[in-house]
C-alpha cells in the first residue's frame, strides 16, 4: 500500500492535511481487502481490489450518497475512490461498530428509507451485488424489471456457469409465469439498500443503526425485507416493528422466496457448491404455487 499517495488523495478530497500514522487490517470480507487508517485527525476505512474493479467502488460511493440523501438511516460517508498502481480503492469514514441498539429503531429507520421514492424502478447506473454486475436499467414496470434484470439475468449467468438442466428449465418456467405471483399487487417504488443481510448492518458505539456495503437501487421493498430473512435473519422485534409501521402485502410470504432466489442464484454464480441445490428447491416450491 502506497500510504503517501493514499494520504494525498484523502487530502485532496477533504481539503485537510492527512498523515497516515497506522494501518491495521480489517477482516470479514470475501471480495475486498480492507484496512483501518489512523491519522492525526481522524480514522478512515479503506477497501482495495484489482484496478478493473474501480467502477464497483465508484458505484458504491454513489450508492452510499443516495442512501444518505434520504436522511433516514446512517451510512458511512464515502471520501474518495480511485487507482493506486495495480489496485482500485475506496476510502470511507471509519465508524466503530461495537455497539448494541434497538432493532425497533432500526426497523423504523428502514421504513423511512423505503418511503423515499422515485419516478421509476432501477437506478441511473449499474452496480454490483457481491462481485456480480447488477443491471439497473430504469423501468416503469416492476415485473419486467425483475424478470429481465434480476431473475432472468442471474439465470443467464447460471447457464454460463454450467447449472444443471433442472434449474435452467425450472427457471424458464418461472420467468414465463412470473406475473402469477403478483396478482393485483402493485409495488411502491422504494429506495433499497439492495444487499441487506445480517452482515451488512451494525450499531455504532452510540447505539445508532448503520448500514453499509450497499447494492443500491429503487425497487419493491419486499425484496429488501425478503433478503433480511436469508442467512440467519433479523430479530422478531425488527419484523414486528416494521409490520406495525408499514404492513407488507399478504402475498409477501410467497414472493419472498422469489426475491431470495435472486440472491441464491447469485451465490451459485459466485461460489457454486450447494447453492445450486438450494436454488432448485426454491424453484420447485415456487412452481408448486402456480
Amino acid at each position: 500500500m502506497d500510504t503517501l499517495a493514499l494520504a494525498n488523495a484523502i487530502e485532496l478530497a477533504t481539503q485537510s492535511p492527512c498523515v497516515i500514522q497506522q494501518v491495521n487490517s480489517v477482516g470479514g470480507g470475501c471480495i475486498n481487502s480492507a484496512y483501518k487508517l489512523k491519522t492525526e485527525n481522524t480514522d478512515y476505512f479503506v477497501k482495495f481490489n484489482t484496478a478493473n474493479k474501480l467502477s464497483m467502488f465508484e458505484a458504491e460511493a454513489e450508492g452510499l450518497a443516495e442512501l444518505s440523501r434520504a436522511n433516514a438511516i446512517r451510512v458511512p460517508i464515502a471520501i474518495c475512490c480511485g487507482l493506486l498502481g495495480s489496485q482500485s480503492y475506496i476510502v470511507m469514514e471509519y465508524i466503530s461498530l461495537s455497539g448494541r441498539g434497538s432493532m425497533a429503531r432500526f426497523a423504523a429507520q428502514l421504513v423511512a428509507l423505503h418511503q423515499r421514492s422515485n419516478p421509476q424502478f432501477g437506478w441511473h447506473r449499474e452496480n454490483t451485488i457481491g462481485s456480480t454486475e447488477q443491471i439497473n436499467n430504469n423501468s416503469d414496470n416492476w415485473l419486467d424489471f425483475w424478470q429481465q434484470h434480476r431473475l432472468g439475468y442471474q439465470l443467464s449467468l447460471a447457464k454460463y456457469k454450467g447449472a444443471n438442466k433442472k434449474l435452467l428449465d425450472g427457471g424458464e418456467r418461472l420467468l414465463a409465469d412470473l406475473g402469477l405471483f403478483f396478482g393485483n399487487y402493485q409495488p411502491v417504488v422504494s429506495l433499497l439498500h439492495g444487499d441487506l443481510w445480517s452482515g451488512n448492518y451494525a450499531f455504532s458505539d452510540d447505539s445508532e443503526p448503520v448500514i453499509f456495503d450497499p447494492a443500491t437501487y429503487y425497487g419493491d421493498r419486499e425484496a429488501e425485507i425478503a433478503m433480511t430473512e436469508l442467512f440467519g435473519g433479523f430479530s422478531v422485534e425488527f419484523y414486528d416493528s416494521y409490520q406495525n409501521l408499514w404492513p407488507l402485502d399478504e402475498g409477501y410470504n410467497v414472493r419472498k422466496t422469489l426475491y431470495n432466489l435472486y440472491h441464491i442464484l447469485n451465490h451459485f454464480n459466485m461460489f457454486g457448491g450447494g447453492y445450486e441445490s438450494q436454488a432448485n428447491g426454491m424453484i420447485s416450491r415456487l412452481l408448486s404455487e402456480i
